[in-house]
């Protein structure tokens, strides 16, 4: 996770754009614990109850994903982009805290956010609510593929959450994006050197720049 945690969004969302691959989920942000995660997805899947659910669920939603879940790992919550009641909460923050969890990303709304900050989990979700997920959502399943914003997410996966969004690396192309990400930081760097040392933006932000994405290259 060393490498993955050197790098931000912004690059390693153009080393995607360089490999032909979407992995920018949309519209989450940090709502708790504001700095930013890195690491492996452990994943859950939340849905409506069925119809003909009686009684409570065999276990709260989440946990079962938080037991199996350690240092170096993010839960990756697919609430289908809900904010009517909460994907995860307080307890679920406290015990994935205990655990080493690095974060939870939840695509909906998450709940008792305080508690989160309050033991330095980050949560990056679309939105605070205080409704409670009882009779409104349960766990379909954990520890496989589910779909956040749009975009594919793997258990084993990279996530990678920081002020500017989410982005998800496929495992099977980490090394390469990882590798591609590290060259455009590099580049950029080398960049804002110059600008320090009064060359025009304009000349420094010339052919190479747009062409830190160009896949052809």
């Amino acid at each position: 996770m060393k490498r993955l945690r050197a790098l931000d969004t912004c690059a390693v969302s153009d080393a995607l754009d360089r490999h032909g691959r979407t992995g920018v989920v949309h519209g989450l942000r940090p709502l708790a614990a504001d700095r930013p995660l890195a690491g492996r997805a452990v994943t859950v899947l939340l849905g409506p109850p069925p119809a003909q659910h009686a009684g409570s669920p065999q276990r709260h939603l989440g946990t079962a994903a938080v037991d199996a879940s350690g240092p170096d790992d993010v839960v990756v919550v697919a609430h289908q982009g809900r904010i009517d009641c909460a994907g995860w909460g307080g307890l679920l923050s406290r015990a994935a805290a205990i655990r080493g969890v690095e974060g939870v990303v939840v695509d909906g709304a998450a709940r008792d956010l305080s508690e989160a900050s309050e033991v330095g989990l980050p949560v990056f979700a679309r939105a605070a609510t205080p409704v409670t997920a009882r009779g409104r959502a349960v766990e379909l399943a954990w520890g496989e593929p589910v779909e956040i914003a749009g975009i594919p997410v793997a258990p084993g996966d990279l996530v990678l959450a920081d002020a500017g969004g989410v982005v998800v690396v496929p495992a099977g192309q980490a090394q390469d994006v990882l590798a591609t990400a590290e060259r455009i930081v590099a580049t950029e760097a080398a960049m804002a050197t110059a600008i320090q040392a009064g060359t025009p933006v304009s000349s420094v932000m010339g052919k190479t720049y747009e062409e830190l994405t160009d896949g052809n290259r």
